[in-house]
């Protein structure tokens, strides 16, 4: 190839026999491309080096601020990443706070169950020994309740039938047309019956009986046909007489089962 930058070395080389110095010609026609050449070569290169500085440089500054930025997010993250250790580190904190306080609190709350359980054992074994005690009590007290039974029986029949007695009673009061004799009479063997009778006697019977007799003057409507709407005295002493027999049943009970 040819050398640009040796002219002395180029291949086109005038014919030095040629007449009147033509080869002098030549030369000077081919410097001045050759020189303008190298201008521009010498330009050109020196821009390349100036573009090419102007690059390195804004590779610099942009590898500059991507390692800035990158710097940037990498302390961004590791804030973020702190932030959220100690976000949970306090989470766990208060999760290990509250699992021991519930331990605390079932290890309280068994404690309490079993001193609970130790208390009703405690009464448990109580009350079976005292239902152990209580066992030949309560066969006397059945047997006495229903002995009791049968006198109530009696006690309620007797009242039954001084209840119409009295109801009949109180009718021929009330009656325009029955005898007063017949009044008389009537009460008479209820008082009498009182007297005799253990049950009434045992009711005091004989006491009320009397206060009906002087103060039980009531009497229903002149056409009155029921008996039982005549009287108010008597209705109130066979209620009380009726509560009597169901004391004295268990009174008579506790007496007897306190006597054993």
């Amino acid at each position: 190839m040819n050398n640009l930058n040796a002219p002395p070395n180029w291949n086109i080389r005038p014919d030095s026999r040629a007449d009147g110095g033509g080869g002098s010609r030549w030369n000077y026609a081919l410097l001045v491309p050759m020189l303008g050449l190298a201008a521009f070569r010498w330009i050109w290169s020196r821009e390349s080096q100036k573009e090419i500085a102007k690059e390195r440089e804004a590779y610099r500054q942009r590898t500059v601020a991507f390692q800035q930025d990158l710097e940037a997010k990498y302390h961004a993250v590791i804030s973020e990443n702190r932030r959220a250790v100690a976000q949970l580190s306090l989470e766990l904190e208060k999760e290990q706070n509250r699992t021991t306080s519930y331990r605390e609190a079932l290890i309280s709350q068994g404690r309490k169950l079993v001193e609970e359980k130790k208390l009703l054992e405690r009464e448990w074994a109580k009350v079976m020994q005292e239902r152990s005690q209580l066992q030949p009590l309560r066969s006397v007290y059945l047997s006495r309740l229903e002995e009791e039974e049968d006198w109530q029986r009696k006690a309620q029949l007797m009242l039954k039938e001084v209840g119409e007695a009295l109801a009949e009673r109180q009718n021929i009061y009330c009656s325009l047309v029955t005898p007063r004799h017949s009044r008389l009479e009537l009460e008479k063997n209820l008082l009498v019956r009182a007297a005799v009778d253990p049950v009434a006697a045992d009711l005091e019977m004989a006491a009320g009986l009397t206060d009906i007799f002087k103060h039980d003057t009531y009497c229903g409507d002149i056409w009155n046909s029921n008996k039982r709407q005549n009287g108010r005295l008597m209705w109130l002493y066979l209620k009380y007489w009726e509560l009597v027999v169901e004391l004295k049943k268990f009174k008579r009970v506790e007496k007897a089962i306190l006597e054993k």
